[in-house]
């Protein structure tokens, strides 16, 4: 299978691009096959329509809070506030969200996610410092259009799947909360570039066990200060993690908000149903039968 990992950033350009790693998932492995930096969204967008077999791992919040939707008054589903989003254009997005938090009181001005809890992400409305709300409006708006599949939030091409990614909650796994990575030169250290070792080292090592395949990537991975090389491929690993989770909705915890999304990785899910429902019911008939065609998701 075809694996993506993204990392993903609010304004691409030759000194922040977004960045993608290509592997391969079998039964055993998730290999490093190459990686690209996109300068612009048209290359994000394209990649996007790319014919599939292929999963891609993403990493920008793919929904908002259920409690800022509803307390706002955006349309009452994922399809609906995306595309309600993204016509505001980016100014009347930044000021709709401003706007929300003006006459809040402090502690209750950006909310987070069910799954933001659990991962402990930050609010996807906050638009600065790591502008999360600003990375929702330039993705979600484009995984919309381009009619991806998203387990649990929108029914697309099933040979085209993405899910959102989250590399610090499965960094955080190995590491703790050391620094690994700074995009501001006179930041960037020695012991940074040691941790990015020890984290992909650690990764290697645990894989198996936590992610049911091995891992090879090339440790040049780790040359990068800013870390997105190796972020793209923690969002590889988890987007391949929900891959072999599919027949059990794709990894996703039972309660999983339609509305919200939610960030792929095992440490967030410690149990799944035995059964998917709605749109993957079919998928999960064919495997469980041991019909021929599961190979059409499972080669490639």
């Amino acid at each position: 299978m075809k694996i993506l990992g993204i990392d993903f950033t609010s304004r691409p350009s030759r000194r922040k691009p977004i960045t993608c790693i290509y592997c391969t998932l079998d039964d055993h492995a998730l290999r490093m096959q190459s990686f690209q930096e996109w300068h612009s969204y048209e290359i994000f967008e394209a990649a996007l329509a790319m014919p599939g077999p292929w999963i891609a791992g993403i990493d920008f919040p793919f929904g908002q809070s259920r409690r800022f939707v509803e307390t706002i008054g955006w349309p009452q589903s994922w399809a609906a506030y995306v595309h309600h989003a993204g016509q505001l254009g980016r100014n009347g997005f930044r000021e709709a969200l401003n706007g929300y938090k003006e006459n809040r009181v402090a502690g209750d001005k950006e909310h987070r996610r069910a799954t933001d809890e659990a991962a402990g992400s930050i609010s996807p409305q906050k638009l600065y410092g790591v502008p999360v709300g600003l990375m929702f409006f330039e993705g979600a708006p484009r995984l919309l259009a381009s009619r991806v599949t998203i387990p649990h939030l929108q029914e697309g091409d099933p040979e085209r799947i993405a899910i959102e990614a989250y590399p610090g909650v499965l960094a955080r796994q190995f590491i703790g909360r050391r620094s690994y990575k700074n995009d501001t030169r006179k930041k960037q250290t020695a012991d940074q570039h040691e941790a990015r070792g020890a984290l992909l080292q650690a990764l290697r090592e645990e894989a198996p066990r936590r992610y049911g395949f091995g891992i090879y990537a090339q440790d040049g991975l780790c040359d990068d200060p800013g870390a997105d090389h190796l972020d793209a491929l923690l969002c590889a690993v988890q987007a391949a993690w929900a891959w072999r989770q599919r027949i059990e909705r794709f990894g996703a915890p039972e309660t999983v908000d339609r509305l919200e999304g939610w960030i792929a990785d095992p440490h967030l899910a410690p149990t799944v149903p035995r059964r998917v429902h709605g749109p993957f019911q079919q998928e999960a008939d064919r495997k469980h039968k041991g019909s021929t065609t599961e190979r059409v998701f499972a080669d490639g």
